[in-house]
This record gives C-alpha cells, structure tokens and sequence, in this order.
C-alpha cells in the first residue's frame, strides 16, 4: 500500500503495511478529528484520524514538507491509526493534510506542529486553587466543556518571561473562541488575551515574572461556553511572543535586520536570512536565548527595496522622502499617529499603493491617502478590497505627492506595523479551482478507466488574452484534457481521464495557467481556498489556503456515462433534451444523478435529473433565454450513484453545445374576440437563418376554454395564422400568456423555439338590445258625422234637476 512524504514540492512514495480487506470499498472518505491534534517536531506520535468512510485508507498528502508516514493501519471503517515522524525542521503551525482511499481523497484538515514537549489536560483542574500542575515550556493538549475553565500552574523565577499562546478556532475543528490569562498567587491578573490579531481569533500574550513563585494560567471560552468538541494546545513556556516584526518584508535573498515588538521582555533586533526564492505562506520565527516562538509571523518576499520612515513624518512637509517603486514601512506608534511619505511622479504614470497591515496579522485598520505635497486630495481608501487599504491613481502632473498611513479609529502602538508597496501596475494571474457546492473544495479523484471533469478559473488582472492551462506532476496513468481559456471567459471545464490499468495513487498537483504576448509571458499558480470553520449564519470564519490540486486514481466503479451528442443547436428563447446514456456493470442497478459540471451563460436546467433504477438513459430538459451567449460550448454532465456506503462521481466527455441565434422571430398583432366568438391571432415572421422542410408551430399559453390549431410554416411563410375559438365561460380581460412553440426538425432532431409576446383580449359580449315598440295602427281619417240639432243649454238649475233624478231612479240598498 502507498504512503506520501511531503519533500518540498513533490509528493514521495513510501511503501506501508495496511491491515486491510482488499473488497472493502470507502467512497467519499470524510475525516472529522485528528487525535492528539498536533504533536511536537523531531518526534514520532501516533495519531488517529476518525469519519466515516475510512476503510480503504492508502496514504496521507501532506502539503507542507516535513511529515513521512512511517505505517497506516484501518482500524475500523470509521478511524484510521497512523505513525508519523514530524522532521525537526518542520515548519511549526497547522499541517494541511488529505487522507487518501482506494475510492477517494478526503476533505483538507490540518495537524499542529509545535515546538514544545505535550502533555494532556488532566480533570479535574476547574479549581483556582487545585490547578493542574505543568513545567515551562509545554504544550497542553485540553477541550473546553460547556461552562468549562482550566487551570494550570508553572514555578517561574524573577525576570523570567512567560508565555502562553492557545490555538483553538485553528485547529479547523469548530467554532471556538478562547480566552487565556496569567495571573499571581492572589488571582490577580497580570495579562489577559482574547482575539489577539496575530493569532487570529485565539489569543496570545506574555509577562515578565515579577517575582518568584507560582503563577496560573487560566483557559476558557470567551463567553463561558465550550463543548466537547472545543479541543486546545495550549503551550506555556520562556520562548519569545513578538506579536510584530519590522519591517514586515524583504527581498529574496537578502541579509535584513528585523526588529521584534510586543513581546513583553522589550523590543530586540535579529538578523535573518530571508530565502531566495519566494515560498509560500512565508513566515519568519522569533527566538532568542529563551527559546523559539510557538508559531512565526507572517512576512512577505518582495524584490522591491524597502524604506523606513523617519519620524517625526506626522505632516506632509515631515514626510519620509522615497522613489517608487518601493516598500515603505512604518509603525502606528501612538493613538493618533500619521505618517507621511513623500515622492516624485510624472503625468501619466500609473501607480498601484497597497497597504499591507491585518493581512500580515497586526491590529492596524489602515486608512490610505494620496494628495499633492501642496495640497489638494488625489485619492484615498478603507478597506474596500480586503482588510487592508489599496488604491490605483494616475498622476495628473509633474509634482511631488504624499502617501499618508493611519488608523481608522485614530488607534495606535508598538505593533501597528504596516508595509505599502507603491508599484507600477503589473500584470497579476491567479488560478482556481471553482466549488459545485458552497464550502466543498474541489479535488480530482478519477475511477480506473473512468472519467471526472473540474471548472478550472483565471482570475486576470491587469491584462488580456487567452490562457493556456497545464497540470504538472498528476498521478501516472492519469491525463488532463484542458482547452485554452479564451479572452473572453474566467472559466473551462478540464476532463480527467484514468487508464483502466492505471496504479492507484495519489499526488498534488500545479495548476498553471500562462499567457504570451511577444516577449512578455504572464504565469500565475492555484490558489485554492478550503473552509474549515463556519459560525452563525454559516458565516466563514476560518480557513486554508493551498497552492496544488489534490489528484487520485482510484479502484474502478461499475458504472460510466455518456452525453448523446447534440446534432442540432439550442436557441436563444428555445429549449432542447440533452440525452445522457449510462453504461452499467454486472448487478449494478442503482439509480444515477445528473447534473451539468456548468451551464453556459444564459442556459438554465433543473437541479438534477435521475437515471432511474436499473434504467440506462435520462434526459435533462435544457432552456436557453434570449440573452444566452452565441457560442460552441464543451459541456459535461456529472454523474453521482452509491457505490458501496457512499457516493462516488464520474463525467461524461465534454460535449459540444451549440447555442445559436433563433431561426426566426415572431411578432404578433394583439387580438380581440368576445366570449362564444372566434377570431384570428396573427404573427409576421422575420427570418434570421435559412430552414429546410415545415416548422410546426403551437399556441402555448391560452387562457381556459379558449382553442387553437397547430399549424405550419415554411421558409417562404411571412406570416402565421392561428384560429381562436372561445367559449362563453372564456375568462375576461388582457392575457399577455399567449407563446408559441416552434420545431424545425434537423437532421433528426427538433430545433425547439419558444416565441413569447402575443396577447389576447376577452370582453364580454355586449348586453341584449331592448325589444323595439309595436308599429302603431294607422288610425282612419274621420268620418262624416250626420248634422245633430243643436242642444238646449240647461240652466244650473235644470242640471240639479236632472241629477237628482237620476239618484231616484238608482236601486235601493
């Protein structure tokens, strides 16, 4: 079985003994805890690495040089127990590591090297006066229970330094914030520390003993929490805790005079030897008589000359003289302290100005300015690309200019150092490796035989062009298929291809990417960001950054895919079914999720689409909107089945997909009918490509009980009708819905079009007219009356008479 020692930048094989069933099969291997966590260098220790899926363990990678593997045994599928010789040069600080299986590579977790000899955390020791007892210069290996507090003793003698820095959130383990102190005899506290900036979210700090005696050395959750998973190395000793160092940087090769700030013995100078080549995560590592410092500060490499400021250079005309390009370096002395330094430029010229403070962990939040000597404010900045200030600003004359460094909140002390490069613009290339899930790094683990495809990122600044992309060192018998990464784009898809008698192996990878343009070559590296630890809200606090590709070849899986590739394009506000075909092996029947590696700008899909159980083909429905990109895209689709106790994944080749201009378009006359009644949805056709043979075109979209008919058109069709048939239970009002399906069939497979923008009124018919009047009947003209002899005229008195008669002739009740 293979093992890895990590030598530089090469991964080395080393030949292991591993109790192991060769059946077993451990597919996405997850490792949850590291036990001890850390361990002191120039010693062996045995650890145990615990999580599910760990039964087909090979080997470790270890990105960092130092650590060989001298045996790795299964102990169950859920824990792995390894022998390590940690080489007494090693670099201190966390190890990032990956557990290699038959079947996969593990998530990155890291191991803690230290300096220091380690002993365990011994309960009970929450009792101030009944502390545990421990000797200088220890590494305390403890967990936080809930409401938890430790307590350790040391004898130190008068003058003697003690130091005390705890690592907890960087373990990578959990959301854990310590908080120490060192306190007398009498309880009282001599320092304290939580969320020291050098140390991050742990804490540091350091006394002078002020007489001899005992002292205790508190540890606890900041909060009064903690549980069983809030594990700590707390290391105790004499050593040197210098919580800065200035200047902060240097260039390749150079013989530099550091100064060392914050410790609590006083300010001391050193001389170092910085590398000549740079390195990454480059750190420099404080010692003195007393010892070496538990963990280094950071330090950047940079071939520009370094200047110092000269105080006083609180105002423009005290400010620090320098010719760009150039490091100046300072130290936020004292609340309110700014400094200034001063240079000359011609119209024209470009300059970037970074400043370089929380990025090399000390406390100060720059604020960054740029004006004229004479006055008049050219540019500043806070923070708005980082933790740190950066501004780019074109010189408008011929003058002098003052470059100004402050702290936000008018802070400042001894260790408020800061570094700002002022430099030309230059060309800057960075690789990545972008996540299908959020916090789940990407690795290359590829079956025998098998494929698997990654996105593979260039992140360009200050330049175009194409980029070319390599992958050095991957395991043998394994191919990476990688196409240029246009001017145009950040992002390809690159396919990994095992042989089927390719060994099963492990190695970490340099993914370079590189562009020329004459004489110039512009070559950038990975960077690779891994999560380890999230707070509320799944809010990122802790992380890792690495430089190479995880890479495997892993045992065979009994089940490949395969895109149908697509004869036809799909089209800007069209659609299309991408056929994917699985080929299974012996009894394998389980079911396999498809998803796309990516979908090309303006393609959408569902989330995923499942090859049923025992089935052997799926189609996943692809929709292009009208803003897709016109372009030839290699596409995979990725493949996820459970293969033994978990999910293992391969790709499909990369496809071509064609999205392309629509054939034509539509544009349709608003049409109106009443409920009961018909009428005809017109639409003029603009053609864009020329078609052979009919479209078939529907209506998509109609309200309730209203109908259409499918019709066709041809190359030579200017417009389409289509007949609408509406009952009396037809909804009222504007329906704007109204779509229409397109297929144009090409060499066997349907050009899908879907043309949106048709709109149908519904009104209701109006109400019923009133019944209109009878013709009148013609009335005759008058007849001739025969002549009546004229009439008496009765008195008053005579129609009283005659009245009264006629009451007597009237019957009687």
């Amino acid at each position: 079985m293979a093992g890895f020692v990590a030598r530089g930048s090469q991964v080395v094989v080393a030949l292991l003994t591993l109790t192991l069933a060769a059946s077993v099969r451990a597919a996405a291997p997850q490792v949850d805890r590291i036990t001890p966590p850390g361990a002191q260098r120039g010693t062996e220790v045995d650890v145990v690495l615990a999580g599910p899926r760990l039964a087909d363990a090979r080997g470790i990678l270890f990105y960092d040089p130092g650590i060989q593997v001298k045996s790795l045994a299964a102990l169950a599928d859920k824990s792995v127990k390894a022998r390590l010789a940690i080489a007494s040069d090693c670099r201190l600080g966390p190890c990032a590591l990956r557990l290699q299986t038959a079947s996969g590579i593990s998530n990155l977790v890291t191991f803690s090297v230290g300096a220091l000899p380690e002993i365990n955390e011994i309960e009970p020791n929450n009792d101030f006066n009944k502390p545990q007892k421990i000797v200088l210069n220890t590494t305390v290996n403890g967990v936080v229970e809930n409401e938890d507090v430790d307590y350790f003793s040391v004898e130190a003698k008068k003058g003697q330094r003690i130091a005390v820095e705890i690592e907890g959130l960087r373990l990578g383990e959990t959301f854990f914030d310590p908080y120490v102190a060192i306190m007398d005899a009498n309880r009282f506290i001599l320092a304290a520390a939580d969320d020291t900036p050098l140390v991050f979210q742990d804490c540091a700090c350091s006394i002078v003993a002020p007489q001899d005696g005992s002292y205790i050395i508190q540890v606890r959750e900041s909060a009064f929490g903690g549980s069983a998973q809030c594990r700590y190395r707390l290391q105790v000793g004499t050593f040197p805790r210098p919580l800065a160092v200035y200047p902060a940087g240097g260039k390749p090769g150079q013989s530099l005079e550091v100064r060392w700030l914050g410790d609590a013995v006083g300010p001391w100078t050193q001389k170092v030897i910085l590398p000549a080549a740079p390195q990454p995560r480059f750190a420099l590592l404080a010692q003195d008589g007393q010892g070496v410092a538990s963990s280094p500060n950071p330090f950047r490499l940079s071939t520009i000359e370094n200047v110092m400021e000269m105080e006083p250079n609180n105002k423009p005309e005290q400010a620090t003289p320098f010719t760009a390009p150039a490091a100046i370096n300072g130290v936020i002395g004292e609340p309110g302290d700014v400094d200034c330094f001063v240079f000359s430029a011609k119209k024209g010229q470009v300059f970037d100005v970074r400043v370089f403070a929380r990025s090399l962990r000390t406390p100060l939040d720059s604020v960054l300015t740029v004006a004229r000597l004479k006055g008049g404010l050219i540019a500043s900045n806070d923070d708005s690309t980082g933790p740190d200030s950066y501004l780019r600003f074109t010189v408008p004359d011929d003058d002098r200019y003052v470059i100004s460094v402050t702290d936000q909140m008018g802070r400042g002390g001894p260790e408020y150092v800061y570094r700002t490069e002022v430099t030309p613009v230059e060309p800057r290339l960075t690789m990545g490796l972008p996540e299908r899930v959020t916090f789940v790094d990407v690795v290359a683990a590829v079956p025998r035989g098998n494929r698997t495809a990654v996105l593979v990122s260039g992140q360009r600044e200050d330049f175009g062009g194409d980029l070319a992309v390599a992958f050095r060192g991957l395991p043998s018998g394994m191919i990476g298929q990688a196409g240029a990464i246009a001017a145009d784009q950040n992002t390809i898809p690159v396919l990994f291809t095992a042989a089927a008698d390719a060994p099963i192996a492990a190695a970490l990878v340099d993914v370079v990417g590189s562009h020329k343009e004459g004489a110039t070559i512009v070559e950038g590296n990975l960077s690779q960001r891994t999560s380890l630890v999230c707070g509320e809200n799944n809010r990122e606090v802790w992380n890792h950054h690495t430089n190479r590709m995880a890479a495997a070849v892993t045992d065979a899986v009994p089940f490949h895919i395969e895109i149908v590739p697509p004869k036809v394009p799909l089209v800007q506000n069209g659609s299309m079914g991408l056929k994917v075909v699985a080929t299974r092996e012996g009894n394998f029947k389980a079911p396999i999720v498809l998803r796309l590696l990516y979908s090309p700008p303006g393609v959408s899909m569902p989330d995923a689409v499942t090859i049923p159980e025992g089935q052997n083909a799926a189609v996943i429905p692809l929709t292009a909107d009208g803003g897709a990109v016109i372009r030839r895209w290699k596409i995979g689709v990725l493949g996820e089945s459970t293969v033994g106790d978990g999910p293992l994944i391969v790709s499909s080749q990369l496809a071509d997909l064609e999205v392309a201009e629509p054939l034509f378009r539509f544009t349709f006359q608003a049409a109106f009918v009443d409920q009961g009644q018909r009428t005809n949805l017109v639409a003029k056709i603009e053609k864009n490509r020329p078609f052979d043979g009919p479209a078939v075109v529907e209506l998509l979209g109609l309200p309730n009980e209203v109908a259409s008919q499918l019709k066709e058109i041809t190359k030579d069709s200017t417009e389409v009708v289509f007949p609408i048939a509406t009952t009396a239970n037809s909804p009222p009002g504007l329906h704007k819905t109204l779509l229409c399906r397109a297929v144009v069939k090409s060499q066997g497979e349907p050009i899908t079009h879907l043309l949106a923008g048709g709109e149908l009124r519904i009104q209701k018919p109006p109400p019923p007219k009133a019944a209109a009047p009878a013709s009148p009947v013609p009335i005759p003209p008058p007849q001739p009356q025969p002549q009546l002899p004229a009439q008496k005229t009765l008195s008053r008195l005579e129609q009283l008479r005659l009245e009264q008669k006629a009451d007597a002739q009237q019957p009687k009740k």
